[in-house]
């Protein structure tokens, strides 16, 4: 098959399953029948070394939304790592290997991310990998990737589930969801003073889990929960506008994504609620403040929790965000840092798999070798405990200053908490 048919058919294949892309709904387990896998058309293929002898291609794959509604955090996560592999990929370069990266579009789809798991896991030359966004994907996805000895370095998965499995091939570079919400739910109480909650959620793992976190921070606190319910909507949210209005609480939490959010402050803070918005991570996008505009600035105003501070809370990061806008055309988004970060840590650990070895090494000796890896990296000190989390994580308080896309990076840190890893834990 000549290229050009093959990159036509695999822009086909994308096109077709976008269609399909709604945002991550509840199921964490595929179909019995999957779907097609989404790989995107074209590899990034790091130069090969100048002399010697070849070793053989070696692959790390991405896997995040790189269409659909979360694509703007999805493709800042696959650029983050291919910046990493274009400047850190030098060492395996000149060890004789070609290094490539083989990014996947999950989606923000459970069934999308399994599907390309399968395919990441039958592609013998992948040898670590770096996602997901969405917990809700990663959860099952990283079955094929335990089962296939293939180790994964999550820049944004934050559902303790993601780890607390206890598999050796999954490890994450950013906090868990029950520090960050417990943290949200203690700012709201003790920081902004609420006496009342009305707690939302997208059904996703993520959002229900972060949900359920901050309910049971509340209730220990007696913090009062006017509401707790799930919705999927993305376009009318007057079920649920009409009776958060009525109860005017001090304090709405949603735990969900920016792109469904924005929808639902705007139409709330249009309807007549007056108190403060608060999320977690899955705020900290700036097309939450297009899509949601001064409904974020307005009434009580808006803040969020996040693992994954600004580019600008990173001293070491200020060389990248210069590269990144350079090579992309457009400041890193957030969990841009963290993909660059678990690049680098799948690059030294499949060097230092490959010293061990004398040559190209077995998947099993990559996801050892991650667990060994310490590093300090653009986001702070980067280790593994012995389920794959950080042993100590940052989380960050993030008062929102932007109306529009272009004023996210005014948004105000207000409190870094530096907290250890609960280990199995809850």
């Amino acid at each position: 098959m000549n290229k050009r048919l093959f990159a036509l058919l695999s822009l086909l294949v994308v096109a077709s399953m976008a269609l399909a892309a709604c945002g991550a709904p509840a199921a964490t387990e595929a179909p019995a029948e999957a779907p097609a896998a989404t790989e995107a058309p074209a590899m990034t293929e790091a130069p090969a070394s100048s002399g010697g002898e070849s070793m053989g291609t070696i692959k790390i794959a991405t896997q995040s939304p790189l269409s659909g509604g979360q694509s703007l955090l999805g493709v800042a996560i696959k650029n983050g790592a291919e910046l990493a592999l274009e400047q850190l990929g030098g060492d395996l370069r000149g060890m004789g290997y070609d290094v490539q990266l083989a990014p996947y579009d999950d989606q923000a789809t459970p069934d999308v991310g399994v599907a390309n798991a399968k395919n990441i896991v039958a592609d013998p030359d992948i040898l670590c990998g770096v996602g997901h966004l969405n917990s809700g994907v990663m959860i099952p996805s990283s079955e094929e990737y335990h089962t296939a000895n293939l180790a994964f370095v999550s820049p944004a998965n934050t559902n303790p589930v993601v780890t607390t499995r206890g598999y050796a091939e999954v490890n994450r570079v950013v906090g868990r969801d029950d520090v960050q919400a417990p943290a949200a739910e203690s700012f709201a109480f003790n920081t902004l003073g609420a006496k009342s909650v009305y707690i939302i959620h997208d059904k996703t793992a993520y959002g229900q889990g972060v949900a359920e976190f901050f309910r049971g921070a509340a209730e220990a606190d007696g913090l009062t929960v006017v509401a707790f319910e799930g919705t999927e909507e993305t376009a009318n949210f007057d079920a649920i506008v009409t009776p958060l209005v009525a109860a005017q609480p001090d304090v709405v939490f949603f735990a969900g994504i920016y792109n469904q959010a924005g929808v639902f402050f705007k139409q709330a803070r249009d309807a007549g609620f007056e108190g403060t918005f608060m999320g977690t991570d899955g705020m900290d996008a700036s097309d939450l403040a297009d899509i949601a505009g001064d409904a974020l600035t307005t009434g009580g105003g808006m803040y969020y929790t996040t693992v994954a501070g600004p580019a600008s809370a990173y001293p070491a990061a200020a060389q990248f965000a210069s590269d990144f806008e350079a090579k992309f055309g457009a400041p890193p988004e957030p969990f841009a840092a963290q993909a660059y970060d678990s690049m680098h840590v799948c690059l030294l650990a499949i060097q230092a798999a490959a010293e061990a070895a004398g040559g190209m090494p077995t998947r099993q000796q990559v996801a050892e070798a991650v667990r060994q890896v310490t590093l300090d990296g653009l986001t702070g000190s980067i280790a593994f405990d012995d389920i794959g989390d950080l042993p100590t994580a940052q989380y960050f308080i993030l008062k929102v200053n932007a109306a529009t896309k272009d004023d996210w990076g005014k948004n105000e840190i207000v409190d870094i908490l530096e907290v250890a890893s609960p280990g199995m834990g809850e």
